[in-house]
């Protein structure tokens, strides 16, 4: 029938990690904009967190502020039991935190030879731990419900590597082979576990301050690697994401989708 959504997320009840801000807050949003029944909010932060509830509640959709570390087990399972509780059996999991961690800069590290090796743990603690904790504490449920999607943002850096992040490549890499091994462990569950790979982003600036940056000759020299010319934004993620845990989806698992404006391409 014409008008029908393909993207109709049919009242289910989503988990984004990271979603207080930047690509976690547009795919919170675009979750809710396509019948989502109600969206966990999770940030380490938790006025950001609340910001965003009160933007989906705007839009007449159940939302629940999580606040949470994902490097912290314990807290992961406090907040999907609060999300369970409140909203319902979470079915959609969107594993978006990452970086390197709530109290840590992203940045540039020396050659990996001369990195300390504490220094490796917080992007592994991050970005493959906390996807592990929550799909650990989410998976159940799911399989209860009968149906899931799994869907977890990884890095160029863990696709082609990058140097002076080896530690975050690694981490990033071995986000992308969890998800191949739940996808395969969870499938005959109706559960799918995807990833997708990202490049650079905007810098989370607004107004004239982006408008500068993008000008700029930093920004030209960066965005010259790309196919397309420019940075991602928050909404080339989430539009994927959307796809990822939607029904017209429902055969894809196991796969590591670039949304990278052609950095890299598929091997």
């Amino acid at each position: 029938m014409i008008g029908n959504d393909l993207l109709d997320l049919g009242g289910q009840i989503a988990f984004v990690t990271g979603a207080g801000q930047g690509a976690g807050r547009a795919i919170a949003l675009a979750l809710a904009h396509h019948n989502a029944g109600g969206v966990a909010v999770n940030d380490f932060v938790p006025e950001r967190a609340a910001a965003v509830v009160a933007e989906i509640e705007a839009l007449g959709v159940r939302a629940l502020a999580v606040p949470a570390d994902v490097g912290d087990h314990k807290a992961v399972r406090a907040a999907i039991a609060a999300a369970t509780e409140k909203l319902g059996p979470v079915t959609l999991l969107v594993n978006n935190a990452g970086n390197a961690g709530p109290n840590a800069s992203m940045g540039f590290s020396p050659v990996f030879w001369e990195t300390d090796p504490g220094e490796w743990d917080r992007y592994f603690g991050w970005n493959l731990q906390g996807v592990m904790h929550c799909c650990h504490a989410a998976i159940p449920g799911m399989i209860g419900a009968g149906r899931g999607r799994i869907v977890t943002v990884v890095s160029d850096a863990g696709r082609v590597g990058e140097a002076r992040l080896a530690a975050y490549s690694a981490a990033k890499a071995g986000a992308a082979g969890f998800v191949r091994a739940i996808a395969r462990e969870t499938g005959r569950f109706g559960i799918t576990a995807n990833a997708i790979s990202l490049s650079s982003l905007e810098p989370p600036m607004e107004g004239q301050a982006l408008a500068d940056f993008l000008a700029s000759d930093q920004a030209k020299r960066h965005t010259s690697r790309y196919v397309v010319r420019r940075f991602g934004k928050p909404a080339d993620v989430a539009a994927m994401a959307l796809f990822l845990c939607s029904d017209a989806a429902s055969w894809i698992t196991g796969q590591t989708y670039p949304v990278n404006g052609g950095y890299s391409f598929t091997q």
